[in-house]
């Protein structure tokens, strides 16, 4: 244990709350994968095994960013960016439909096989770019003429190839965005004309897609059901989705049925990714789900204490860009289980089952303790450089 603990940098406490985590995820992963396993003739234990697989590559990751030097992420971005950008028109073009909707959000990679979700990486590597401009752009006055190409254009971009077969996760991107630029010091009236643009490409998206439903594959029956069912309370199959996970966290009661003992997973669909919040719910009761929120809380007290302790500006932004959404997605993805929020597809961070939001996970993990790391290393030279015994060697 000594051995690991001396090879990984960073705030520890951090590393413990990603690896509490991710242990605890085999639990409500194991019992609600019995769906899916029954569903397509599997194994349990073949989805767990490959859910385990997933979280060893994935702290793999952390562990292999973590080594890199923060400050070398503003390249790598600008160099990752525009490769993440063809992937997504390759990914979106492919034209995959369900029920005559845009459904392009994976791609398969060659020779290896599996699926591959685009725009989770997208979200990463474009919030890291928006990190590196604001950054660059400190201290210096700021007109939109020279941020539009700059800045706006690669999110624009990201964003348009997200949002016809995905809108929660473009929307959600954009929210970040902005969160980022406004604590970056862009201009609030700049940032007004961003948001009053977006709005007016979302109505006008909408419109066109009512008006013309053929013209192209999008999702917008799927996005407007769902806003509207949530408001009205029609009897959908989002609302079936909605009324079994509620249905899970009142069987739940206080301290759960018993792990494994959960009898919504059998009808939950998704039950091991979009809503396992409400199995573990019903399996490890309300006292365990409340636990699971603190721990995203002291996740994002730990972020606070990293971004405070970062001694740039890029530092602070990009703690703030990468781990700001993962708390938001896990904040999401509780409220929808308890119908605060309308069905968005949005899975648990380090809990749900899934590959790529495993692993994209934890390439932002890896990417703020860097920054962490950066900060030791930087005590430790101060401290070095400080201790009065080097200063008198080296006068002599």
């Amino acid at each position: 244990m000594s051995i690991i603990l001396k090879n990984i940098g960073g705030d520890k406490t951090l590393w413990a709350i990603i690896a509490l985590l991710a242990l605890f995820s085999f639990l409500p992963v194991y019992s609600a994968s019995s769906n899916l396993a029954n569903l397509y003739g599997r194994s349990t234990f073949a989805l767990l095994l490959k859910h385990g697989v997933h979280l060893v590559l994935g702290f793999g990751i952390i562990y292999g960013v973590h080594k890199i030097q923060y400050h070398r992420f503003k390249g790598l971005s600008m160099i990752i960016l525009p490769v993440v950008i063809v992937l997504l028109a390759i990914t979106l073009m492919q034209g995959t439909t369900i029920g005559g909707a845009n459904a392009s959000r994976w791609i398969r990679v060659p020779v290896v096989g599996f699926s591959f979700q685009t725009s989770t990486l997208a979200a990463v590597v474009l919030m890291v770019y928006v990190a590196r401009y604001l950054s660059k752009i400190k201290d210096k006055k700021i007109t939109f003429k020279e941020s539009v190409i700059e800045l706006w254009t690669p999110v624009v971009l990201v964003l348009l190839l997200i949002f016809p077969a995905n809108f929660s996760t473009a929307a959600l991107i954009f929210s970040m965005v902005l969160v980022l630029v406004f604590l970056g010091g862009y201009p609030l009236k700049y940032i007004g004309v961003i948001v009053g643009s977006g709005l007016v490409f979302v109505l006008f998206f909408f419109m066109t897609a009512k008006a013309f439903p053929n013209a192209f594959p999008n999702r917008v029956d799927t996005w407007m059901s769902r806003i509207e069912n949530f408001s009205n309370g029609e009897d959908t199959e989002e609302d079936y989705q909605i009324e079994r996970a509620k249905t899970a966290i009142a069987s739940g009661k206080l301290f759960g049925l018993g792990p494994g003992k959960s009898v919504q997973k059998n009808f939950l669909p998704q039950s091991s990714s979009d809503f396992i919040y409400a199995i573990i719910v019903e399996e490890w009761g309300l006292v365990v789900g409340v636990a699971i929120l603190l721990f995203y809380l002291l996740l994002l007290f730990r972020l606070i204490v990293i971004l405070n302790k970062s001694d740039t500006f890029f530092g602070k932004l990009l703690v703030v860009g990468v781990g700001l959404p993962i708390i938001f997605q896990a904040l999401i993805n509780m409220a929808v289980a308890v119908e605060l929020f309308p069905v968005t597809g949005q899975t648990l961070p380090l809990i749900s089952s899934g590959g790529t939001s495993i692993w994209m996970t934890c390439l932002a993990f890896g990417i703020i303790l860097s920054v962490s790391a950066s900060q030791k290393k930087g005590k430790e030279k101060t401290s070095k450089t400080n201790n009065p015994l080097d200063v008198l060697r080296q006068a002599v």
